[in-house]
């Protein structure tokens, strides 16, 4: 049998990696607002990476894997030719994916539309048209990484997959930095640098899946048994995974009707998605394979403490950003973003978004927690259905309130709708029985972290007035942005441990088992 997968190691180690690669993406996103702003070629692009990112979400790290890495951790803890399926599945998956990237560049126009009708008759349209048909072979190249890397990860080698994502990173800041050093035009060189990208990260996962004794060849497709299966689990995840991009294509057409708006919920979104990518995926990427081996080991209880951890973990590292979020978005946005085409007419609309999905994080980040328990199960109906209320309630919100609240309804739906999401999921695990039950340890650290959260909070409140002047200095204010983050760390941490919702003895204990500290 195969060792239980240890969460926190993986957990620093995917999140490690994670953290690395939202890092240098804040950095391309803050080079593209600086040398693009809000302007026409910055919101062409980011409708036009949007598109096979949101293709991505059904093949990639969406219904395709959720399906797939449950199925595929099972072969691997019984030793049912893994390699077999895997190379079915990565078969499969690549035909389907090569017809639709045919299609896509052919209706491209249809697409931008869908995404983005506000763009319609001025020169957005055109450049997202443009742009889309060099994008869109990206869903190919980062879909099939996705699906190695759910191979790496189900045997236990987290970093690798986690470390892909930075390529893409560093090469779509190098296409930037050359396009401006060499006076040529900054907008195809960016989106030039998606499909490149993701020809990088395939090549990487495909060399660690060889590397560790797992070549993964592609061979003509087969309709096996398994794949079937595979296809029967896929189906409800992929319509849930529809629903998802359903909401944010009503995001995007909401803020296609406002001039500036798709670059501030872009860039807004960028800030939520650092936190969120560094704990939620890393949690998610690490409990899927987890729980399904221990379910096809028999081992209940491994599973409730891992789940309990796990939501322990994501509580007190995602609280406190949420919190920072929502109470100094202005002093964050001005220092990263607020430089050469990026005004401050951009900056408090920017903020008001990035304060709107603060107040979403906790629960974006606890719906990778509490998902794999229906993934690991096979349950990919359950999510469906409550994706489709978590939609019905983000359009009525979005679409609704745009007329008198603006572009922001966007914003507002989303973290509605996410709130609606986890609460419809912690509901229905009340059929797993103790499985998925608070054990005495979790449901006495919740308060003391809010507790936590809030005097963090209120010093951060404080510290910001205070040094209002100095933030807003150009020699000063990447120093006070740098301050305000360690004062609010060091008080959370003091709080934390005054409140007794850490223990010194257990922060030693994650120290010595984290990989870092070996």
């Amino acid at each position: 049998m195969n060792k239980p997968i240890r969460l926190l190691p993986a957990f620093l180690a995917v999140g490690g990696w994670t953290m690395a690669s939202r890092v240098l993406g804040l950095v391309r996103d803050i080079l593209m607002a600086s040398f693009l702003g809000t302007g026409p070629v910055a919101q062409a692009f980011l409708i036009a990476f949007t598109m096979p990112n949101m293709f991505r979400r059904f093949f990639a790290e969406g219904a395709f894997n959720l399906a797939f890495v449950p199925m595929f951790a099972k072969k691997v803890e019984a030793n049912d030719d893994p390699e077999g399926f895997a190379r079915d599945a990565l078969s499969g998956l690549g035909f389907v994916l090569i017809a639709l990237v045919g299609i896509g560049i052919v209706v491209m126009p249809w697409f931008v539309y869908a995404l983005a009708s506000g763009f319609h008759g001025d020169e957005r349209f055109t450049l997202a048209v443009e742009h889309g048909r060099i994008a869109f072979p990206y869903i190919l190249f980062i879909s099939l990484t996705a699906l190695l890397s759910g191979v790496l990860n189900s045997l236990g080698r987290f970093a690798l997959a986690a470390a892909a994502p930075i390529l893409m990173n560093v090469v779509m800041i190098a296409f930037l930095l050359w396009g401006w050093w060499s006076g040529g035009n900054i907008g195809l060189w960016q989106i030039w640098s998606v499909p490149v990208a993701g020809v990088a990260q395939l090549a990487l996962v495909w060399w660690g899946c060889a590397k560790i004794g797992m070549p993964i060849r592609p061979r003509w497709p087969r309709l096996t048994p398994e794949m079937k299966r595979l296809t029967v689990i896929m189906v409800p995840a992929l319509l849930a995974g529809g629903v998802v991009q359903i909401n944010l294509i009503v995001g995007r057409q909401v803020g296609s009707f406002f001039d500036g708006a798709v670059a501030w919920l872009s860039y807004a979104d960028r800030l939520y998605q650092l936190p969120l990518g560094v704990v939620g995926i890393a949690i998610g990427t690490v409990m899927l394979p987890d729980l399904s081996r221990r379910l096809k080991a028999g081992d209940g209880s491994g599973g409730r403490d891992a789940i309990n951890r796990a939501t322990e973990l994501t509580l007190a590292l995602t609280l406190p950003a949420a919190v920072a979020l929502m109470v100094i978005p202005v002093p964050i946005v001005a220092v990263l973003f607020q430089h050469g085409a990026f005004d401050a007419s951009d900056t408090w609309p920017t903020a008001l978004a990035v304060a709107v999905y603060g107040a979403g994080l906790p629960a974006f980040v606890m719906q990778k927690v509490i998902s794999p328990l229906y993934y690991a199960r096979e349950d990919t109906r359950s999510p469906f259905i409550f994706a489709v209320h978590a939609m019905i309630v983000n359009a009525v919100i979005a679409i609704g309130l745009a007329p008198f609240i603006g572009f922001i309804a966007a914003a507002l739906g989303t973290t509605v709708a996410g709130w609606t999401m986890l609460l419809q999921l912690w509901w229905g695990t009340r059929a797993m029985g103790d499985a998925a039950s608070a054990d005495e340890r979790l449901r006495r650290a919740i308060p003391r972290i809010l507790l936590a959260c809030i005097v963090m909070g209120g010093v951060l409140a404080i510290a910001a007035h205070v040094l209002a002047g100095a933030i807003a200095h150009p020699t000063l204010q990447y120093a006070t942005l740098a301050a305000l983050v360690v004062v609010g760390a060091g008080v959370y941490a003091a709080a934390a441990l005054g409140f007794g919702a850490l223990k010194v003895s257990d922060v030693r204990a994650a120290l010595r088992r984290s990989p870092a500290s070996r």
